[in-house]
């Protein structure tokens, strides 16, 4: 399988591109991102690109890929609905259509958040916006699946690039066994992330495109261990 990954560098994509690496099935991964990887694997390819709403430079790059994860994002605090919708929405576009053009199986895995707004009517700024963006994707010529993530426990050394959330993540830890079992619908982590976007692509198009993180913990926990009856269960 020949893998795409946007966002390669923040804590989805870190996700994203360690189970990649570390998954037998994976044969090529390309990381599309503005600045370079800190770390490279013998899979991973890189191609660094400045405008994401414009792909023509790279297009030919895009050619021949099985899935595309799609993990760039930004929080919405200080952000108009505008400035909001020019990354969350016309980057995430721009990227579906130019990865879409020549890949006509392709499956499109996008991380979208808890919360998100499909009705693109609510009072909430980024719900709406989200909303708006996974509508887009979900009615465009190949696979498509949003992952709703909420509340995402890092693992294995992957950390937020944002100062902030990084000192929240450290301030937090211990209290993700609680929220597991209080709010098991609500929190996911890195290692079911990142297996679950593997997982979709063997769907095909199967149901549910749309991904709770209770889906996402039982594609992650299936994965990590398939032999095990109930090892699906959140």
């Amino acid at each position: 399988m020949r893998v795409i990954i946007f966002g390669a560098t923040g804590m989805t994509g870190q996700a994203a591109l360690r189970a990649c690496v570390e998954d037998p099935g994976v044969d090529e991964i390309l990381v599309v991102g503005r600045t370079p990887l800190p770390r490279r694997d013998a899979k991973v390819r890189e191609v660094v690109h400045q405008d994401f709403t414009d792909f023509t430079a790279v297009q030919a790059e895009l050619e021949g890929f099985d899935a595309c994860f799609f993990c760039l994002g930004v929080s919405s605090a200080g952000l108009s609905e505008e400035q909001y919708t020019r990354i969350t929405y016309d980057c995430t576009l721009a990227a579906a259509r130019a990865v879409g053009a020549n890949n006509p199986d392709l499956t499109f895995t996008y991380v979208s958040g808890d919360g998100t707004d499909s009705t693109e009517a609510g009072r909430v700024m980024w719900a709406r916006v989200k909303g708006r963006t996974e509508n887009a994707l979900l009615a465009m010529p190949f696979h498509a699946y949003v992952f709703r993530a909420g509340y995402i426990q890092p693992r294995g050394g992957i950390v937020s690039r944002t100062p902030s959330y990084r000192r929240l993540y450290r301030l937090t830890s211990w209290l993700y066994p609680v929220l597991r079992r209080l709010a098991p619908g609500h929190v996911t982590t890195t290692e079911h992330l990142g297996r679950a976007m593997i997982a979709v692509v063997a769907l095909r198009g199967g149901s549910p495109t749309v991904l709770s993180n209770r889906d996402i913990n039982r594609l992650g926990e299936r994965a990590a261990d398939p032999g095990t009856p109930g090892a699906d269960r959140p």
